[in-house]
């Protein structure tokens, strides 16, 4: 048995090969749930570096950025909602897959295995195409996978735009492998198959060759975050793209993909970014006549109604024509640093939430989310100009001062670097 001590840092060389899933079976196998790293919040310095090299790349060959700040502050922003809630609980993806494993295994697998570590490396990524393939097919699921579509930019913050919701659906499509792969196991390879995935939300890597007929690449994964007609629903690969293949779900880029969902929803506030497309449901499903027909608008595919194919028709989606522009804030560039500065704030109280929640009270660790998401709301109200955004700015630092003065948040900070995760 590894002593969990010994498994707590990650060294560069780790880190940049756990980014790529490239770590060796020898140095990621452990037999215990709790001896393995939470590789993902580990991640943190590869996202940022990562991030700062795409950034300059972008600058060198185009003259600007792969995207603008307040698409970015929005992708953040989603990905922070998405993380809070595990403040309070474990991930339900691990714990009812430790419900299923106690309770009803068939077989127990070596964890120490390399066969083992293969197998699981080949189930997860099986499993998360399903999964992904069903959230785009299933319009209750998609309620929750649409957030990560909303953006009409595409780079690297784009990947860590996560929803809120999606993870009380997921587990349902990997709890099979309980029958057989200790959670230790799975817990490794659910973490890489996810920071995989970070890389390839990029345009400046162009295609990558043979490689391109096995691994999921940023050319396949453009297409699959276009709104152009060839994109739809295709490349829904996580690390391997032999499932698409397999499975008739692939295309190949070729003309200008424009990213974004196929009826933009020209916001940058949080709520709206997450939770739109369940109001959509609702007003849809009480419209509709007939039980039948209203069990579809949840369980048939976003585009489905009376009449139509389970998917929706393709010719109902509108004609991208390539010179769309995207929607953007209307914010004074004075402003603009102004969000900036609080959101750097905003991450560093939730970086030391995260850090000190063993230590925290139940009702601090309430506080502070509420503060967090009052945040990430005028944050929004302010990039997209809301009426009321400068009431509901006055509101939150009114709301800063008091929870200083009570002890639930700390002035100075002792840690400002960034805190986010990929999820």
């Amino acid at each position: 048995m590894k002593n969990p001590e010994a498994q707590q840092d990650v060294s560069v060389s780790q880190g940049i090969r756990m980014m790529f899933y490239v770590m060796k079976p020898s140095e990621t196998s452990f037999q215990t749930l709790e001896e393995v790293p939470d590789y993902v919040r580990k991640a943190t310095p590869f996202f940022i570096s990562l991030m700062l090299l795409e950034l300059v790349v972008s600058w060198i060959r185009k003259g600007k950025p792969s995207g603008g700040l307040d698409d970015a502050l929005a992708s953040l922003s989603a990905g922070i909602m998405s993380r809070l809630p595990r403040l309070f609980s474990r991930s339900i993806e691990l714990t009812s897959y430790v419900y299923i494993w106690e309770n009803y295994r068939l077989i127990s697998l070596p964890w120490d295995s390399p066969w083992t570590w293969y197998l699981t490396f080949l189930g997860v990524d099986f499993g998360y195409y399903w999964f992904h393939r069903m959230a785009h097919e299933v319009n209750i699921m998609w309620a929750g996978h649409q957030t990560h579509h909303s953006s009409e930019g595409y780079n690297l913050s784009t990947a860590l735009r996560q929803s809120v919701l999606q993870i009380y659906t997921s587990w349902i499509f990997y709890s099979p492998l309980a029958l057989f792969i200790p959670p230790s196991v799975y817990a490794v390879h659910l973490q890489f198959n996810l920071l995989y995935q970070f890389w390839i939300h990029t345009e400046v890597i162009d295609n990558l060759g043979p490689l391109e007929l096995i691994l999921n690449t940023p050319s396949h994964h453009r297409v699959h975050h276009g709104r152009n007609r060839y994109c739809i629903d295709r490349n829904f690969a996580g690390t391997l793209i032999i499932w698409d293949r397999i499975f008739g779900t692939f295309e190949a880029e070729n003309e200008k993909v424009v990213y974004g969902l196929t009826h933009p929803i020209n916001t940058f506030e949080p709520f709206k970014v997450q939770f739109h497309h369940l109001v959509n449901i609702w007003t849809t499903f009480w419209a509709t006549p007939g039980f039948f027909n209203k069990f579809s608008v949840i369980f048939k595919g976003p585009g489905w109604s009376p009449g139509k194919p389970r998917l929706g028709l393709i010719e109902e989606i509108p004609e991208v024509e390539g010179k769309e522009i995207p929607f953007s804030s209307s914010a004074s560039q004075l402003l603009k640093i102004y969000v900036l500065v609080q959101f750097a704030l905003m991450l560093a109280f939730y970086e030391e939430t995260f850090a000190d929640k063993a230590v925290l009270s139940q009702v601090t660790l309430l506080l502070r989310v509420c503060f967090i998401i009052l945040t990430l709301t005028s944050i929004g109200f302010l990039l997209d100009q809301r009426r009321k955004a400068a009431v509901l700015e006055t509101f939150r630092c009114l709301v800063f001062l008091m929870l200083c003065r009570s002890g639930h948040l700390k002035p100075c900070l002792s840690s400002s670097s960034f805190a986010f995760e990929q999820s």
